[in-house]
């Protein structure tokens, strides 16, 4: 949590120039980081799913995960409108901090054939978006439910409005991205 905190207290001075940021105020920061997992097809098949889901999920973020309904019915993948389909977290202060140096510092050097995150990754607004495929790359996971892999994605919304700065201000925090050919 440290890491975090001492980069962003030097992210202005840092970054000042290739920013064009006049005011310390102007620095840009994590608002919030979202994780999201969907449990549509696991749901129908056994019930105990989505408790063991959210369990896991709970562990891995330090925070209750929220149901998500369907919006709507589909009859081809058999949901009706209000049934279960995803959880969903949104971490903000130090959960937030603590979840984003873990994320970068332990679990995604431990992905398996892990070369860097796409710069493509980062949309237009600024946002980070990472699939990862396996919940187990995290340490709070135990290796006794290896047959239950389920995946999830992290959303890493940040203050910046353009996918330039943002890539320059998210590895200057530390994220891995690819290096471009």
């Amino acid at each position: 949590m440290t890491l975090y905190r001492e980069k962003q207290k030097e992210v202005f001075k840092a970054l000042a120039d290739k920013l064009n940021l006049k005011n310390t105020m102007e620095s840009p920061k994590i608002e919030k980081i979202v994780v999201n997992v969907g449990t549509g097809s696991k749901m129908k098949k056994d019930r105990f799913a989505n408790e063991f889901i959210a369990e896991q999920l709970a562990k891995i973020t330090g925070q209750q995960p929220a149901p998500r309904p369907a919006k709507a019915s589909i009859a081809g993948f058999k949901i009706r409108q209000g049934d279960q389909v995803g959880l969903s977290v949104t971490l903000r202060g130090e959960k937030m901090i603590s979840f984003f140096d873990k994320l970068v510092n332990i679990a995604l050097p431990r992905t398996k054939d892990f070369r860097g995150i796409s710069p493509k990754s980062i949309d237009a607004m600024g946002n980070l978006t990472i699939g990862i495929k396996e919940h187990t790359i995290f340490p709070e996971t135990g290796d006794e439910e290896l047959n239950k892999i389920f995946g999830l994605s992290v959303t890493i919304i940040t203050s910046l409005d353009n996918n330039q700065d943002a890539r320059e201000y998210l590895t200057y925090l530390g994220v891995p991205f690819k290096k471009e050919e």
